[in-house]
């Protein structure tokens, strides 16, 4: 949709866009207080067009706040599409069903499963076109009238905004003005267009009804209601930063160097699984392998394999590289970090120096089957020299580079690549993470306060889970 000048987010964002021409603005959005302000205001300012993109939507408190935003906006008059993936949007077919039956929202969902309702449904579909299904759509856009997007690591629920009781992600996006909201939503139109996405009245004929819009409409209102009456609502009041972002005070970073990439929607299809798949990993590869001083690389499910670790041991011979990626404690997939670990020693051997995040204190390391019960690391992110850097969905791994779609956003300056080496140095202190090294032959963690010469704080089972990974090497599907 094209841009305007009769909206709230006109008024406030064609000024400075005016007074630097032919670049856009970025502010980093670290803090999960932040990230669901900039959603929450945006979709209150908008008065055109609302265009959400994302891999998970939980409904949850967070995620009903926001799509009672979208109900409001819509109702307003503001077109609004919401365009999710299936593996998660499956489980609520009635909810964005009932949504699309309002005059003024259309969504579609991408590579939908046949069933619709059912896990045995879910579980024989899967075993019977695994080949089809095993490709998902892992990006996550917020695009308001045009003028404002929001990009980067964030799915929509509680644990992406610090809003959980039980895990909390540490997260980033960026905030972006500008020119480069419009390349946002031209990737946003190839995906909502691409023949791998179908409407859900499609899909849930039967459901789009005024009837179920209405209902949801009541409980939407209802826990909106509530949620302002939570602590979360509390934090939000009393946060300096999130009502600095309330009242339109968005200071940004300006630059005409910059890059959108997300990959083809259509990218399952693109021949034999493998790096040339992946428009993203062809933009970062250069970008690592070029670096003259130094690279950061922020990645919670990293798995480099042979291919990424040939080019991180060749950049570390005469150059500085740092990785932070989770521990086997903190991870939410506790089955990734035996694909990781496959070459752990390798990349220490060259020269790479690691970094594991520890679950938060007093969170405990969790004994469930796929996830930790504290703080894991969800940030996606890298800088090199000091003076470039990405922030998106795509991890260090193989599922993102050939069977995941991904997106992510490269820019060059040094202001936004400082403030991203100060969150990873603040991330890989010790007393929120180990540093692992090799001693004599044999790993070793240290916090800086105490060693040790086995995973940190990590139960059996989730030992047990790493250790069947890499023995039946699924590092293709991690």
């Amino acid at each position: 949709m094209p841009i305007g000048d009769d909206t709230e987010l006109d008024e406030l964002i064609a000024g400075p866009e005016e007074t630097h021409p032919g670049q856009s603005g970025f502010r980093l959005l670290d803090s999960g207080l932040d990230a669901f302000a900039v959603r929450g205001r945006s979709a209150v300012l908008a008065g055109r067009s609302l265009d959400v993109q994302t891999y998970i939507w939980h409904a949850d408190a967070s995620g009903r706040f926001l799509a009672h935003r979208l109900l409001e906006a819509a109702d307003r008059g503001v077109q609004v599409r919401i365009l999710v993936d299936d593996f998660d949007a499956r489980a609520k077919n009635d909810k964005f069903a009932a949504l699309d039956a309002h005059e003024n929202i259309e969504v579609r969902i991408f590579n939908p499963f046949k069933s619709r309702r059912g896990f045995f449904g879910k579980v024989f579909e899967l075993v019977g076109d695994f080949g089809r299904l095993n490709h998902r759509m892992h990006n996550k856009s917020w695009i308001a009238d045009n003028r404002i997007a929001v990009a980067g690591g964030r799915n929509l629920g509680d644990e992406y905004f610090n809003a959980s009781g039980n895990i909390n992600f540490v997260d980033l996006d960026f905030a972006m003005i500008g020119p480069i909201v419009r390349d946002v939503s031209a990737a946003f139109d190839e995906y909502w267009n691409s023949p791998a996405v179908h409407p859900v009245a499609d899909l849930e004929s039967m459901d789009v009804e005024p009837a179920a819009l209405e209902q949801l409409r009541s409980n939407l209102a209802a826990h909106a209601q509530e949620a302002s009456d939570s602590e979360y609502a509390r934090r939000l009041a009393n946060d300096e930063s999130v009502q600095a972002l309330a009242s339109g005070d968005w200071p940004m970073e300006w630059t005409a160097e910059y890059e959108f990439v997300a990959d083809d929607p259509l990218k399952a299809t693109l021949g034999e699984p493998g790096p040339e798949r992946s428009r993203v990993l062809g933009a970062l590869t250069p970008l690592i392998e070029g670096a003259e001083r130094n690279a950061k690389l922020i990645s919670p499910y990293f798995v480099p394999g042979e291919n990424g670790t040939a080019i991180l041991t060749r950049v570390a011979d005469d150059r500085d590289v740092e990785i932070l990626t989770n521990s086997l404690a903190a991870t939410d997939v506790a089955a990734v970090h035996g694909g990781y670990a496959r070459n752990r020693e390798d990349l220490l051997e060259a020269g790479v120096v690691l970094y594991e995040m520890k679950p938060q204190p007093g969170e405990g390391g969790g004994s469930g089957f796929l996830g930790s019960q504290g703080t894991s690391l969800h940030t996606k992110a890298l800088t090199v020299d000091g003076d470039t850097l990405f922030v998106g969905s795509y991890n260090l791994d193989p599922r993102s580079t050939s069977l995941n779609c991904e997106q992510g956003i490269l820019v060059k300056n040094d202001v936004l690549a400082g403030q991203l080496e100060a969150i990873f140095d603040r991330q890989r202190d010790g007393a929120r993470a180990w540093r692992v090294t090799l001693q004599d032959g044999d790993l070793s963690w240290s916090d800086g306060t105490k060693t040790l010469d086995s995973e940190p704080d990590a139960t059996m089972g989730r030992r047990f889970q790493a250790w069947i990974a890499r023995l039946l090497r699924l590092d293709a599907q991690l």
